[in-house]
């Protein structure tokens, strides 16, 4: 089952925050075509986020094609994002969780992977090729 974070400090609206968890659940095959979105009081319990804005989230997906809503049964995923080079099973991810875990053992914070990660990714994606 999806479980949110929440992080009420980042300035990213709580439903985009939402939006943005489903999506990157359905790119890393974590979420699947069929698979139940928690209910909006689910959430709301988990998160203390407001039903409101879990629905708010949950329509934009459904704009987007990701998810629809069954009278009575709940959200449900619609379609996959997940490509098979980004899957659970693909060689690019299972070298960089390899080299997640060699900068754990090396010591390496939470944090400090994060920031090297952001300063690759710019420098690799953000300029022109």
């Amino acid at each position: 089952m999806m479980v949110f974070r929440i992080d009420r400090r980042c300035g990213i609206p709580t439903y985009l925050q939402i939006v943005r968890q489903v999506e990157q659940a359905l790119r890393m095959g974590v979420l699947t075509v069929d698979d139940r979105l928690p209910t909006a009081a689910q959430v709301a319990a988990d998160t203390k986020v407001n039903p409101n804005t879990t629905l708010k989230a949950y329509r934009e997906l459904e704009r987007a094609g990701l998810v629809e809503v069954r009278q009575g049964a709940g959200t449900f995923v619609t379609r996959s994002l997940a490509e098979p080079r980004t899957g659970p099973d693909s060689p690019l991810r299972a070298r960089l969780t390899d080299w997640m875990h060699q900068a754990r053992d090396e010591g390496m914070s939470g944090d400090d992977v994060g920031g090297l990660l952001s300063t690759v990714f710019e420098e690799t994606f953000a300029r022109p090729l």
